[in-house]
């Protein structure tokens, strides 16, 4: 059985919706320095370090609920 995908990789799926977490998903593709294998705590301090507005980390809290339900849901299967 597959593992579910991690935050980044599940992220990344996201690219082609035309919301917020879509918006995020692009922004990561494209950026070299993004912190996959910081976690949550680790993403958030990298926004913050990078100056981005409370929006885009409001954003980024959504799609960890998101990921985290993802995670719950693929965990029975």
């Amino acid at each position: 059985m597959p593992r579910p995908k991690n935050f980044t990789a599940w992220l990344k799926t996201h690219t082609d919706q035309r919301t917020a977490i879509g918006d995020l998903a692009r922004d990561v593709s494209g950026d070299p320095g993004w912190p996959s294998g910081k976690g949550r705590q680790g993403q958030l301090d990298y926004l913050e370090e990078c100056g981005a507005i409370p929006d885009a980390v409001e954003t980024l809290e959504r799609a960890w609920t998101e990921y985290e339900a993802y995670r719950t849901a693929h965990a029975d299967t």
